[in-house]
Formats: C-alpha cells, sequence, structure tokens
C-alpha cells in the first residue's frame, strides 16, 4: 500500500520560513518523481515543485522560484520543500505526489497523492 505522508505546515508571518515533509512509502521510490502541490479554497490546485529521481533535476512553479528548494533523500524515501521568503499567497493546503517515471513536469498526471499539510501565512 502506497502512501505519502506530509508533514511540517503551520502558520507562519510574512518573511518567515517553513520546511515541509513528504515521507513515502510502499513503494520503489527510485522509480519515481515526486511533486510539491497547493491548493487553497476557491482556487484550482497548483503546481509548486518537482524533483526527479535519476539526476535530482528540480522545477518550480515562476511564483515560488528562488524562495523554494525541494530536496530528496532516496535512503529515507523522503522529500522535503524548504520555503523561504513566505507570503501571504503561499497560503493553501500543501500535497505531495508521487508519478511513476522519470519524465518531471507539474503539469503531468500523478499516481499517488497524500493527504496534505496545511500553511497559513498571516501577520
Amino acid at each position: 500500500q502506497v502512501q505519502l505522508v506530509e508533514s511540517g505546515g503551520g502558520l507562519v508571518q510574512p518573511g518567515g520560513s517553513l520546511r515541509l515533509s513528504c515521507a513515502a512509502s510502499g513503494l520503489t521510490f527510485d522509480y519515481y518523481v515526486i511533486g510539491w502541490f497547493r491548493q487553497s479554497p476557491g482556487k484550482e490546485r497548483e503546481g509548486v515543485s518537482c524533483i526527479t529521481s535519476s539526476d535530482n533535476s528540480t522545477y518550480y512553479a515562476d511564483s515560488v522560484e528562488c524562495r523554494f528548494t525541494i530536496s530528496r533523500d532516496n535512503v529515507t524515501t523522503t522529500v522535503y520543500l524548504q520555503m523561504n521568503n513566505l507570503k501571504p499567497e503561499d497560503t493553501a493546503n500543501y500535497h505531495c505526489a508521487a508519478r511513476h517515471g522519470s519524465r518531471p513536469g507539474l503539469g503531468l498526471s500523478y499516481d499517488y497523492w497524500g493527504q496534505g499539510t496545511s500553511v497559513a501565512v498571516s501577520s
């Protein structure tokens, strides 16, 4: 049974930082691209970032470029999203997702999804 479990969300002031974690189990982690997505009420889901396994290539949405950093640990099968200089518009529920294969992309179909962790940026 594949499980993706997110953690690390919370309430933070604008300009602050959070690190989200996505712990994966039940899948051959090395075979999957892992992505982070977010959704806030009334808005469509947005792809935030993804990382390949083969060469750790990373991709970011323009809205988070230079503020967020994605990384993965293939030994602990965990993916991290370091979020710096957070803005109120980053407020959302953040989900990680796994896509089998090596082709990266935030607009592609993902096979497994976690339940999400909530991030709120407010003063």
